[in-house]
Order: C-alpha cells, then structure tokens, then sequence
C-alpha cells in the first residue's frame, strides 16, 4: 500500500484545520465549540478523498496533521 503524502489533494484543508484548532483553544466559550466543530468539517475533504482512493484515511490523517503541526503557522 503506498501512504505517501502528496502536495494538494486537501492540504489546504487541514492547514485551516490547524490554524482554526489552534486558535479555538485561544477564545473562551461556545465560539471555542463553533471554530473546532468548523475545524474538524474541514477535515471532511482529505478524509473523503483518502476513501475514494483506497488508502486508510485515519492513518493518513493522522500523518498529515504531524506534518501540518511540523511546519507550524505561516
């Protein structure tokens, strides 16, 4: 099985995923909930991606945001 982590292909998706994690854990409240409920829906497009193609999407996501949280913001 090849798992390897391609440019594109949702990358963007869980980079705003991140960035929306790490800044939820900064406001009080239900906008917390709301901006990590948004987060997580972002998540929804690699992850359906990794469906269509076969591959393990919870190993694959779970290797994409340890290289997401690698390269840090910006």
């Amino acid at each position: 099985q090849n798992d390897s982590v391609v440019a594109g292909g949702g990358a963007i998706e869980m980079e705003l995923s991140r960035y929306l994690r790490d800044y939820s854990r900064t406001i009080p409240g239900k906008q917390q909930l709301l901006i990590g409920a948004y987060a997580k829906a972002l998540e929804i497009i690699p992850r359906q991606l990794c469906d269509n193609a076969g591959f393990d999407a919870t190993n694959i996501l779970n290797k994409l945001r340890a290289k997401h949280a690698q390269v840090g913001p910006g």
